[in-house]
């Protein structure tokens, strides 16, 4: 950029937040904030990410495949199994030093760089954000946790606990040290108000060195991830919205993304995904009400993401700094729709028993801090549509999420304009280093070798008018998608998924994305040729990113292990 003056950066993520959820994307629930952004910004609904969290959080922050930065598989799976994924380069559970993480690369060029809020990208200092390059911090360093910080069923616990349900001792980090969950965390703390204080803090206490300096912040919640918490007062809200299930939701939802342009007003949405669940008409009342109050509890969680997003939004523009940040709001996958209950966690002992013994799940107590409760896989199908299934499928349900961007200086087209173009989650990288006018660091950085970049800028698409520019090359990008064995890959509006049992049939299936939103009309027989060429696509990515071919050595050792249902 030719100002002066480097931009700044604000990465906000919100974590499982589904396609439809806020109301830039058509949803109901009360989001002024992101509203505004969006409507002084640029929205994608085209967007890609991983089909979970830590590979996509690997993405954004190496700007190249979560195969090749250490995260080809969630690092939980991984650990369960750990012989399988042994010495295996591209699988290591963390953000590896085979790729230069984008804090990195920006503190060696006079950036501040602060993080708060979820890091899962390693569990130990030398892996912890102090050591990939941010220099403020405050940090859950596990995947998911209660958002009061209430973890009752690890105490007296001496088996290490699964990193979904952290413990409160060195699992916590501010800048380069453990702080003690039980002690160091402020008695009134939910995960999104205390991340966005810390956020805050850092930026408010900044010395008059560091306000001299361009910054890049990354502030990263841990909403709206089950468990599903959050204060009565704005559960209360929503109370009776959801009332009559998430069929009815799916319904309204699809007409608001219709009416505005957000999909075709012809587009054909995928089945509701039930996963094992039975029909809304046929739950009792009880369960209806437990099922509405999850989905109420979830409103809420989004709604309190919206007004610390309007902190960030109000202090950026007290100080004057708000047009020249660059602001970027994501999910880190689709919405959650998985059943929980089953997952071995501590000891042998299974979620569902641990909430038993450990938790109040009555109708009047869920969203309070001692409730562990979920919202299951036709919620957040609704919240998905008119995608296809949910998070950790590589169909587009689990893949396509919500993106805004808000940078004046770069953003051309008029305020509000929505782009259909497909972008990624690894060009995010790019897209900064563009606007900062720093190199891309090569083949090495601190004295490692590093991979390249495979993401794209998204600076001409910026700079267009109507931001209708492509990314990617329509005819000779491939951009892949894997998951012990889950997979997908793409080029230009061609599709071909893969989806073994029982997720699906264990066969390749082929989509045209411009016709057919929702993959429901699987091309793979009328058009042999081009499945033939999109598993020779595929087959390119495979050898690209590294991967190694884990599914059925992991499917064995489930079976061998007794588990029926893996997470």
């Amino acid at each position: 950029m030719s100002s002066e003056k480097k931009p700044n950066f604000l990465v906000i993520v919100a974590d499982d937040l589904g396609f439809s959820d806020t109301s830039p994307f058509g949803g109901e629930i009360d989001t002024p904030n992101l509203y505004k952004l969006a409507m002084e910004g640029l929205r994608m609904t085209d967007f890609h990410t991983a089909a979970s969290c830590s590979p996509t959080r690997a993405m954004l922050l190496s700007g190249t495949d979560a195969h090749i930065a250490g995260l080809g598989a969630m690092a939980e799976r991984m650990k369960r199994f750990p012989d399988i994924f042994k010495d295996k380069p591209g699988y290591e559970g963390y953000l590896n030093f085979r790729v230069a993480a984008l804090p990195e690369i920006l503190q060696d060029n006079g950036y501040l760089t602060m993080m708060s809020g979820k890091w899962h990208l390693g569990l130990t200092k030398e892996v912890a954000p102090c050591s990939r390059g941010f220099t403020k911090v405050f940090t859950t360093l596990p995947g998911a946790g209660n958002h009061y910080n209430h973890e009752p069923q690890l105490y007296g616990v001496t088996e290490k606990p699964r990193a979904f349900l952290k413990g409160n001792k060195g699992l916590w980090m501010r800048d380069d040290t453990f702080i003690d969950g039980d002690t160091d965390l402020p008695k009134n703390f939910y995960s999104t108000n205390s991340f966005t204080d810390e956020m805050l803090s850092f930026l408010q206490n900044r010395t008059e060195d560091e306000k001299n300096q361009p910054f890049f912040s990354y502030l990263a919640f841990t909403a709206p991830h089950w468990p599903l918490q959050a204060p009565p007062e704005v559960v209360k809200k929503y109370r009776g919205w959801y009332d009559d299930g998430p069929f009815a939701l799916r319904d309204r939802r699809l007409k608001s993304l219709i009416i505005n342009g957000l999909v075709p007003a012809d587009v054909e949405p995928a089945p509701i995904h039930t996963l094992g669940t039975g029909p809304w008409a046929k739950l009792s009342d009880e369960e209806k009400k437990k099922s509405s109050r999850a989905m109420e509890i979830y409103a809420a969680m989004v709604d309190l993401i919206d007004v610390n997003v309007g902190r960030a939004y109000s202090y950026l523009e007290s100080t004057g700094e708000l047009d020249n940040t660059f602001i970027i709001f994501i999910s880190d996958n689709g919405a959650e729709g998985n059943l929980l209950e089953a997952v071995p966690i501590l000891a042998g002992a299974t979620m569902g028993d641990v909430i038993k013994k450990f938790y109040d799940n009555s109708l009047q107590n869920l969203g309070n801090h001692n409730s562990f409760v979920w919202y299951g896989p036709q919620w957040a199908s609704a919240a998905t549509a008119p995608s296809r299934c949910v998070k950790s499928y590589t169909t587009e349900g689990g893949i396509r999420c919500p993106c805004i961007v808000r940078y004046p200086p770069a953003v051309q087209s008029a305020p509000g304009t929505i782009s259909h173009k497909f972008t990624t989650v690894m060009d995010i990288l790019p897209t900064v280093l563009d606007l900062t006018g720093i190199s891309s660091p090569g083949n090495t950085f601190r004295g490692r070798e590093v991979a390249p970049i495979r993401g794209r800028s998204w600076i001409p698409l910026m700079a267009a008018k109507d931001a209708d520019v492509d990314v990617y090359d329509q005819d000779k990008d491939i951009v892949g998608w894997e998951q012990l064995g889950i997979a997908a890959v793409r080029v230009g509006n061609w599709k071909a998924v893969f989806l073994p049992p029982p997720r699906g049939e264990g066969k390749w299936e082929l989509y045209d994305l411009s016709k057919d939103k929702g993959e429901i009309h699987d091309l793979a027989e009328s058009h042999p040729e081009k499945m033939t060429e999109m598993i020779a696509h595929y087959e390119t990515y495979f050898q690209e990113s590294g991967m190694f071919d884990a599914y059925e050595q992991y499917q064995s050792a489930l079976r061998k292990a007794g588990i029926t249902r893996a997470w």
